[in-house]
């Protein structure tokens, strides 16, 4: 079986990720890109690692004559984009896989309140299925319309689902702590981007405030089958990619490290991108960049009775164009590690 995939939104940092995971899938043939700055330009010339590779063209973001050269339609576009141009019609037509946070929220007004505009199809939320491969996997495998996560709830989503689950933290007690590299802001010109201003630095930003905040919330809630509220915040490193996120929480019951290890094992023990790592290690973004692996450690602080979980993925690709591959092929019924079983990259 061979999969036909357009990529809209081609040369951004998580478009040009999915372009180098796709045309290293075994089943896809990659038929067309987009991009809104790079129109009639080979992707080679923006991208030189894809010289003697990839021979396409950057076209116009023109999605109906996508729609006839695709099985599967990835858009890697800024909210706001892609709810604009599909319909219910379209997605009869071909399957979409949404990089962004167009359907992410199930709640077009939680969207607005968050985002700022008005969500520009709201009849297409019920459609939509959150694209957790973990804990969503008989959904997606359904799905015509994935809600790709993004990169923070994906890393803090699977490191406390299973103690979440399991009912051995307070749901409102929940501290993520998280770090980023600066390719989760995108490839668009920014000050704070600029070598000058980030390097030999770390800050926090979106304090209280974070658009992934409500994500998290939704993800961890639909989980445990309770409202979470918690704290997110996110830092930004000089580092060009990778996640570490340090989760605090109240523990509610009186459990050992043992049977914390159990219910990960037992969460986890099957899943071919999640590691947990064995006692006395810990999540660090050099072991996991370049793939689609999460790495999660835990420590039980006896004294405050609290837990903190450790916890590293790659933004760029478990953080989205890995995981937006791992979706297609559940929906697809292809074998869901296919293209993404490369070893992390080191050194880099």
């Amino acid at each position: 079986m061979t999969v036909k995939a357009c990529v809209v939104g081609a040369t951004g940092y998580a478009g040009a990720e999915l372009v180098r995971l796709l045309v290293q899938h075994p089943q896809v043939e990659l038929t067309a890109i987009t991009s809104h700055s790079y129109v009639g330009q080979p992707l080679e010339q923006v991208y030189p690692n894809f010289a003697k590779r990839i021979p396409l063209i950057c076209e116009e973001e023109a999605i109906e004559p996508l729609v006839e050269q695709a099985d599967v339609l990835f858009f890697a576009l800024p909210h706001g984009h892609v709810a604009q141009k599909i319909d219910a019609d379209l997605l009869t037509r071909t399957r979409v896989v949404d990089l962004g946070a167009d359907f992410r929220l199930q709640s077009a007004d939680v969207y607005e309140h968050w985002y700022g505009l008005a969500h520009p199809k709201p009849e297409l939320l019920a459609q939509a299925i959150y694209g957790l491969p973990e804990w969503c996997r008989e959904q997606i495998k359904k799905a015509r319309l994935i809600a790709n996560p993004g990169c923070y709830p994906t890393c803090s989503a699977l490191a406390i689902a299973p103690l979440l689950q399991k009912g051995w933290i307070d749901p409102n007690s929940i501290i993520i702590d998280a770090k980023s590299g600066v390719t989760g802001a995108g490839r668009a010109l920014a000050l704070g981007h600029h070598f000058s201003e980030c390097n030999e630095s770390i800050k926090a930003y979106g304090v209280a405030s974070h658009r992934h905040t409500p994500e998290i919330e939704q993800t961890l809630g639909n989980i445990a089958n309770m409202p979470v509220t918690l704290n997110f915040t996110p830092h930004l490193v000089p580092m060009n990619r990778g996640i570490l996120a340090t989760i605090y929480a109240n523990l509610t019951d009186s459990v050992t490290e043992q049977e914390v290890r159990q219910a990960y094992e037992a969460a986890y023990h099957a899943e071919p991108f999640v590691r947990l790592l064995p006692p006395g290690m810990l999540p660090e973004t050099r072991w996991i960049k370049g793939s689609n692996y999460c790495d999660i450690a835990f420590r039980l602080d006896e004294r405050t009775r609290r837990i903190i979980v450790v916890a590293a993925i790659d933004n760029l690709v478990k953080g989205a164009a890995g995981q937006a591959i791992q979706n297609m092929n559940l929906m697809l019924d292809l074998e869901e590690t296919a293209g993404l079983e490369a070893i992390p990259l080191f050194p880099v």
